[in-house]
């Protein structure tokens, strides 16, 4: 975290929205109760905890409350205070004119992400987003706006009602999607998050994007057209080990893909010991794209 004069939380900074809480848990926080048992010492937990503050300072995050084992900032809703106390603060420099949304392959850098300009100082940048859950359905400042390239409100209605209509379809082929069989779910390829948006009805935690996790953490992953967007760029067989890694005993596994796609991992599936069933497009047996449905059984690898 504050390796490279505090370059990670620099990142954090990045992807949290305007107003975005950042959440410490453990170490060094409380540090005066548990030091003893973190094997360190109690000046190097100080100093650890005190450069967090200084840094977090000076990303103008402002400290809500530290409390047992939990401390909690948030990022400022605009940059026009920040600017101000770049002086006293030795605010980090502003970063150059690089897409600040990059998601994928995005060099870290010393230097503050600029949020879009505000007229006053109580004014979200970029504009304010709408509360839950209605936020999961309505059209985002950046794409009202026309500030994506690309995305129009229109288009992020469509992709809405288009998971809206699959997602009726998997609790057709999953009758266990509604009554509470998943919790932690993961969609590997999000685009406008219209899947998520879909699931927000039920009990589930979805998280949007796949990073590297704990093993056996996820009750549900769901594939759409993720392995024919890598198949040129990495052997499918290690993604799908990966997924094996992450997900629980007897859990789900649903894929979007071409026939001849879906063939080829059901082929490797099969080996992981695997159930499956490749099912029609919710359109119909003539749509050239299918579903694969799995579910990862529960085995212990002993030899019989």
């Amino acid at each position: 975290m504050l390796c490279t004069d505090g370059l990670y939380l620099l990142e954090v900074d990045r992807v949290l929205r305007p107003g975005g809480y950042w959440i410490l848990s453990g170490p060094p926080i409380h540090w005066k109760k548990y030091w003893r048992g973190w094997e360190r010492t109690k000046e190097d937990l100080k100093q650890e905890q005190d450069t967090i503050e200084d840094i977090a300072k000076r990303l103008c995050w402002k400290k809500l409350i530290e409390k047992n084992d939990l401390a909690i900032w948030q990022k400022p809703i605009n940059h026009i205070d920040c600017n101000k106390s770049k002086v006293v603060y030795k605010t980090p420099q502003i970063c150059g004119p690089d897409n600040p949304d990059t998601a994928w392959y995005k060099d870290m850098e010393a230097c503050i992400t600029p949020l879009p300009e505000v007229s006053s100082s109580d004014e979200v940048a970029g504009g304010a987003l709408e509360k839950w859950p209605e936020r999961a359905f309505s059209v985002p400042p950046r794409i009202s706006s026309g500030s994506l390239s690309g995305i129009t409100a229109e288009k992020l209605r469509e992709d809405n009602e288009l998971w809206k209509d699959r997602m009726t379809y998997y609790k057709k082929i999953d009758g266990l999607l509604h009554k509470g069989r998943y919790r932690n779910v993961m969609d590997m390829n999000a685009y406008l998050g219209g899947f998520a948006a879909a699931m927000s009805k039920y009990p589930v935690w979805v998280m949007n994007v796949a990073f590297s996790t704990y093993p056996r953490t996820y009750d549900l992953i769901h594939a759409s057209g993720v392995f024919s967007i890598y198949q040129d760029r990495c052997d499918i067989t290690n993604i799908l080990l990966e997924m094996d890694r992450i997900l629980r005993p007897e859990g789900t596994v649903i894929f979007r893909d071409t026939v001849e796609m879906l063939v080829k991992i059901r082929s490797i599936t099969e080996g992981m010991r695997w159930k499956s069933q490749i099912m029609d497009h919710e359109s119909g047996p003539f749509n050239p794209e299918k579903i694969l449905f799995a579910v990862k059984t529960y085995w212990t690898g002993a030899a019989k």
